[in-house]
């Protein structure tokens, strides 16, 4: 933790403000916002090239809620404000201390939100978090009374006068919302079917050009809020209770490196029958501590994992075959999201194409691409800093791996690296098809392994996964199916003969539904492809929500 300066006067009677950066985000404006850098995870790095079958959905600011509900101030949480919002708030209620959050890309924003505590809440204490701190003499940029680096609830604990040791309270958190595909807006209850839960932050692998890593302390290093298999349970049970969620977005860079927090958690689902579904990130060695039985009676039905080339120097990988690997995932019902790095040192324009080829012959249900990019912070930027290779007209804005290098590679234009990124997404669809697709794929050949298991608990959540494929996903593959056939025919047929496959699984009454609403589907994704070639720009919701906030006299 970083040393705090001395308490603040009120201590836990202070009021705190902690926001995000306002927003709109998804365009281009002088405060840094880009169009191509939407607030959205999955359409801005992962299913961006997919059109109509790109995944469109949002998730809350976890740092900031996970302060508020582990101080004992009165507490606001303001997240993904509008820029009026935010200065009504400021006006219309007297903070002591306004914390603000952001990463590296938002850093004019977070120079015009000090701007305006300082014009409408001088008396507020501006305290600055996230990984926008890791910018070189971010406190000559910024009008900030605090800037604090790493994790941030023991610096807020130690600022109020609260006891810093003191055990985590998880907060419920639903994994995210707006969630929309294919035309179609889920139900408000379906957007956010499974919550978040944060057993630690920091990555102990770390790569040269991790951001989180480096964050947090660097190789080796990280933060645990919850050391104990059964501290999980509880946070999940509490989740469960709340939302009424079965699922669970684990955000941990490599929770199943820690194995026996993991099998501890697994003890506790077994003991209490809780047949859940866990969403972790993995790499590829630690995957290979466990069975594929294990993983299962875990719940683990996708993780994330690293694909880098297969010349990099990366011990995650760690000479694993990752395609057979995910493969062998993939058929029992463990959906696999591949993450792979494009203009590596070592790429050239000879040898780069048969390398993000290799990326996508993985055939992985969802496939992230990032340019390699030395991001203030970490220590690929202060190497390349070192040698010179930063391109000092880049703004701080455009350093986010989406868009053109921030440095000179040795083999790789700047423009090339634009072009590379669009094209290595591009052949992920057109090799593969729509996410949704080989999602369904992966779930079935889950359920066919083992919705007759032995284990209750597994059978339970193969019936989940089976009543999911029943009634979710027939129709929208029937409309994949007829869209792609003039564009991709290969996968078109990829695609009914999965359809066909399920309407065998499940009988007549299948066949008639995906018939009967697939062509409303088929209307809609042609309606979204034909208003939004380029995927239609939205927004996340604000939130605003407060916590031991005194009653009014």
């Amino acid at each position: 933790m970083q040393n705090p300066p001395s308490q603040h006067p009120k201590g836990t009677s202070a009021r705190v403000l902690l926001t995000s950066v306002f927003g709109p985000y998804a365009q281009d404006d002088e405060f840094g916002s880009r169009s191509i850098n939407p607030m959205e995870l999955y359409h801005n790095q992962v299913t961006r090239e997919q059109g109509p079958f790109s995944l469109r959905l949002f998730h809350r600011s976890w740092g900031i809620i996970f302060i508020q509900h582990n101080i004992s101030a009165p507490c606001a949480v303001l997240d993904f404000p509008t820029r009026e919002r935010f200065i009504e708030e400021l006006k219309t209620n007297q903070y002591d201390v306004v914390g603000i959050s952001s990463i590296i890309v938002n850093v004019g924003k977070v120079r015009e939100m000090c701007r305006l505590v300082r014009q409408h809440s001088p008396g507020s204490v501006v305290v600055v978090g996230g990984h926008v701190t890791a910018i070189p003499g971010i406190q000559h940029m910024i009008d900030a009374d605090h800037v604090v680096k790493g994790e941030g609830v023991s610096w807020f604990r130690a600022y109020l006068g609260e006891p810093v040791d003191r055990p985590m309270t998880h907060p419920v958190i639903p994994s995210g919302f707006g969630f929309s595909v294919m035309g179609l807006t889920a139900p408000k209850k379906a957007s956010a079917p499974a919550a978040t839960i944060i057993p630690s932050v920091g990555c102990p692998m770390g790569c040269n050009f991790c951001t989180t890593s480096a964050f947090f302390g660097g190789k080796g290093k990280v933060v645990n809020f919850f050391e104990k298999g059964a501290e999980l349970f509880r946070a999940m049970c509490d989740a469960e209770r709340s939302l009424g969620v079965k699922s669970f977005f684990v955000m941990d860079e490599n929770f199943l490196l820690y194995k026996q927090r993991a099998m501890e958690l697994l003890e506790q689902m077994k003991a209490a029958q809780k047949a859940w579904s866990l969403y972790v990130f993995s790499s590829a060695n630690a995957l290979k501590k466990y069975s594929m039985r294990e993983l299962v009676e875990l719940g683990v039905a996708w993780v994330w994992m690293g694909l880098e080339s297969p010349q990099n120097q990366y011990q995650k990988l760690d000479g694993t075959d990752t395609r057979a690997l995910t493969k062998e995932l993939q058929s029992h019902g463990i959906g696999v999201l591949g993450s792979t790095i494009v203009g590596l040192e070592h790429h050239t324009p000879e040898n780069i194409a048969s390398e993000i080829e290799h990326a996508v012959a993985h055939n992985t249900d969802f496939h992230q691409f990032m340019l390699y990019t030395p991001v203030p912070g970490t220590p690929l930027y202060e190497q390349v800093e070192a040698e010179g290779r930063l391109l000092p007209e880049v703004d701080l804005a455009d350093i986010h791996g989406q868009d053109h290098f921030n440095f000179e590679h040795a083999a790789i234009t700047r423009e090339q690296s634009k072009t590379l990124l669009d094209w290595a997404f591009r052949l992920d669809f057109e090799k593969n098809g729509p996410s949704i697709y080989r999602l369904a794929r992966t779930m079935r050949e889950g359920w066919l392994r083992y919705h007759n298991d032995p284990d209750p608990r597994v059978r339970e959540r193969m019936r989940q996964a089976g009543r999911e494929l029943r009634h979710g996903y027939g129709a929208a593959l029937f409309a994949m199916e007829k869209y792609m056939r003039r564009q991709n025919s290969d996968v078109a047929l990829k695609i009914r003969e999965l359809r066909k496959a399920m309407e065998r699984d499940w009988g007549l009454m299948s066949r008639w539904a995906n018939r009967a609403l697939g062509p409303a589907v088929l209307w809609s994704v042609r309606r979204d492809a034909r208003r939004y070639p380029r995927g239609r720009r939205i927004e996340p919701m604000t939130f605003f929500e407060r916590r031991n906030w005194p009653e009014p006299a």
